[in-house]
């Protein structure tokens, strides 16, 4: 059976950042899938999965509601190794094209105050496993160490 392309992503060498994972033609439009990579892959602990889930539904509302974004936004979501996300749009982009809605996007969940969105029984299919203040720890740490400082190799995978 053949690799899939993120499986091929050499990650001992994968540092945090944001990272252009593929590209896909869908009828006469590409998408582009980002990987946004909150942890080093098998360095640092993985995000436990109630603030996952939180920077979850924080992160796709933000993007949902977007005056620009909320039309390009396709997914919004975690990886299952929970060192990041997935994060979809519509159209041929790279990492530097959405560099500053992403940091716009951690800056929205790190100061983030009330009620997450769709944190209820009606909305979510685990509505009780959310963590505001550990999303908002782990947006914080992402921003201040990675987004504010982001270099060529937090952009581009690694050869």
């Amino acid at each position: 059976m053949k690799k899939i392309e993120s499986f091929q992503v050499n990650h001992i060498l994968l540092k945090r950042g944001i990272y252009v994972s593929r590209k896909d033609k869908v009828g006469d439009n590409t998408v582009t899938t980002f990987d946004i990579r909150m942890k080093e892959p098998n360095r640092e602990p993985v995000i436990n999965t109630a603030e996952l889930h939180t920077i979850e539904h924080l992160g796709a509302t933000f993007l949902r509601n977007h005056p620009i974004y909320d039309k390009e936004t396709i997914y919004f979501g975690p990886m299952g190794c929970r060192t990041g996300f997935y994060l979809i749009f519509n159209n041929e982009l790279n990492s530097s094209d959405v560099y500053e809605i992403i940091k716009e996007m951690f800056l929205f969940i790190m100061n983030y105050e009330g009620d997450i969105p769709g944190a209820d029984a009606i909305s979510c299919g685990n509505y009780q496993d959310m963590n505001l203040n550990m999303a908002k720890y782990e947006a914080a740490k992402f921003y201040n160490e990675m987004l504010l400082n982001i270099k060529d190799e937090n952009l581009n995978y690694p050869e």
